[in-house]
């Protein structure tokens, strides 16, 4: 009857054939080690798959919160679209996937539009991954910035971003920091745009790219570029499930780690 099938998990698949390979070429013993065989594939075609669904979980959420974020002060500006564009570009998406990736981003513009559920996805693929949520929350905010400035509309969104993916608060600080030095005019005078903050090379900026205040000692200035560098790497990050067409954002993330640990090891003479 079909409601006592048996269903065979898919990552048992490798260590069957494996075992029964390994059974009919040198009985017992064959059979285990043609299962332990299976079992290497079993997990290898799982990690492949795993990331493959990671890197996807992170496409649709980004340009679904990067709609969101636009349209979080009530009206998505030129300036808002012609950033998500330049996203588009800098990541080489073209055909479906950029069709794809307007789809999402019109979803997030819209009224009834659920961050959380948006996010779940997401967050369950990247539950041991902090460094993907933390590339994830950075791309966010960098996109906030590129008008010169962020509403308290957009600042909440990023928040709730950071709450959701359990991003700590320092963290989520120093992202914001690293772009205004650590204050909380985010506009220049007059109202004219501004590039973002992370451009404007003041030393609060180079130790907020690190995560860091000025206080802290040379040894923990080493060890948070050492931390920082790896966590970054464009490889390790695709790996863990970055979409492979944002590693060039991952690699200008480590220019940035490289610049500001450049400059205040200039500040503080030491090699």
């Amino acid at each position: 009857m079909a409601g006592n099938s048996f269903a065979i998990p898919r990552h048992w698949w490798g260590k069957i054939i494996g075992g029964v390979l390994g059974l009919f070429k040198g009985g017992i013993s064959g059979a285990i080690i043609g299962a332990l065989l299976g079992h290497m594939v079993d997990r290898f075609l799982a990690g492949i798959i795993g990331v493959s669904s990671t890197q996807k979980a992170f496409f649709d959420a980004l340009f679904a919160t990067l709609g969101h974020l636009s349209k979080a002060d009530g009206v998505v500006t030129q300036t808002e679209i012609r950033m998500v564009e330049s996203l588009m570009q800098r990541m080489h998406i073209t055909g479906d996937d950029r069709q794809r990736a307007i789809r999402l981003f019109n979803q997030g513009k819209q009224e009834d539009f659920d961050l959380q559920k948006t996010l779940d996805s997401f967050a369950h693929h990247s539950m041991v991954r902090q460094d993907l949520r933390q590339m994830f929350l950075e791309i966010l905010v960098e996109a906030a910035f590129s008008s010169g400035k962020v509403t308290q509309a957009e600042h909440e969104v990023l928040f709730n971003v950071a709450r959701i993916l359990r991003i700590p608060g320092q963290v989520f600080s120093a992202m914001l920091n690293a772009r205004t030095g650590g204050g909380q005019q985010y506009q220049s005078a007059g109202g004219g745009r501004r590039s973002p903050g992370r451009q404007m090379g003041s030393m609060s900026q180079a130790y907020a790219q690190l995560g860091l205040e000025a206080s802290a000692t040379d040894a923990e200035v080493k060890k948070a570029y050492r931390k920082l560098v790896s966590q970054y790497h464009p490889d390790k990050l695709v790996s863990h499930g970055l979409p492979e067409e944002m590693m060039d954002i991952a690699k200008t993330r480590v220019r940035e780690i490289n610049t500001a640990y450049d400059q205040i090891k200039q500040a503080r003479g030491f090699k």
